[in-house]
């Protein structure tokens, strides 16, 4: 199975050159054809590169014909490109098989993309956090195996979803259902959302589109939201933004990623992440689900922002599928 994967920098500027080196030689060994866009290694700023820069690294990727488009690494940049991407050639070239992977910064792009184009992207790992970490031979150095296998699933078409458990305490506090999806069990709930619009990506990133042409104005689909290095009650003041902008109103599904790389303070007198989670259930009719497999962290499927998907909850068990759809 070799495919042609055009790597490039549209955030960004890439610091660790060891791990782009490492990923691209990853892609090599896995039998990958890996061409590395003229600017992947551009600095200016914090940038990879000046906007004009990045700008034709976005639109060379698009032209490229490879079969994945991947970025090097996220960081910021891409809102500042949005208004000047020719979407009609990201949408050629969507249409003629390229797959658009990344996730972080690339929210803006895969938010904008969708918002002009209807077109599907692949949120998934970057270049250097993917498939470049490490550095020695040890296996939790290599790539996560679940992160490679659902990159090979998407690479081969086979991708039709993705499984996992939620966190404990979502099922121990009563899950909040909309009464057309829901019925409650006990301390378990089950539900099945039917051919929903899978949306989202950072929550920082997205928060920062509300209000511009870029924020997909989706509705009844189902939202999913990933971050990193934010306290819990910067993640609640961005949700009370979606609240506010009428956006998880709308949502047949608000689906929880990962949240990483904070530190909480004796300040907070036990307000925490699921301190967020119980208010969000108190603000919403959907449900909210935990505990997705996505986020900056190793282990992490891969969604098809875009797509029509089904989400099935049963109990802590949940189930994302999309190899249905068109």
């Amino acid at each position: 199975m070799s495919k042609h994967i055009y790597i490039f920098s549209p955030s960004g500027a890439v610091r660790d050159k060891a791990a782009f080196k490492r990923g691209v030689k990853r892609l090599e060994t896995l039998g990958h054809q890996v061409e590395v866009d003229e600017s992947a290694l551009a600095s200016h700023l914090r940038f990879a590169g000046d906007d004009d820069t990045r700008l034709a690294a976005i639109h060379r990727a698009a032209a490229s014909g490879a079969d994945v488009a991947m970025i090097s690494r996220g960081g910021y940049g891409l809102t500042r490109l949005l208004g000047r991407i020719r979407y009609k050639a990201v949408a050629k070239a969507i249409d003629k098989g390229t797959q658009f992977v990344g996730m972080s910064d690339f929210t803006a792009f895969q938010s904008a993309v969708l918002t002009q184009t209807g077109r599907t992207t692949w949120a998934g790992p970057s270049l250097c956090e993917g498939f470049g970490v490490g550095g020695s031979s040890a296996k939790s150095e290599l790539p996560d195996d679940i992160m490679e296998a659902c990159f090979d699933d998407m690479l081969l078409g086979q991708g039709e979803g993705a499984g996992w458990r939620q966190n404990r305490e979502s099922t121990e506090s009563a899950i909040n259902l909309g009464a057309s999806h829901a019925r409650k069990m006990g301390n378990t709930a089950s539900f099945h959302i039917k051919n929903a619009v899978l949306w989202g990506g950072n929550l920082s990133v997205l928060c920062s589109l509300v209000g511009t042409p870029y924020c997909p104005p989706v509705q009844g689909g189902v939202l999913f939201l990933e971050d990193v290095a934010e306290h819990p009650y910067r993640v609640e003041r961005m949700l009370t933004q979606l609240l506010n902008a009428g956006i998880l109103a709308q949502q047949k599904a608000v689906v929880l990623g990962q949240f990483t790389d904070y530190k909480l303070s004796p300040h907070d007198k036990g307000f925490k992440l699921q301190s967020v989670v119980h208010w969000l259930r108190s603000q919403i009719k959907a449900p909210v689900l935990t505990n997705l497999p996505f986020g900056h962290v190793p282990t992490k499927v891969l969604l098809p922002v875009g797509a029509k998907v089904d989400l099935v909850a049963q109990g802590r068990d949940a189930l994302l599928v999309w190899g249905h759809a068109d």
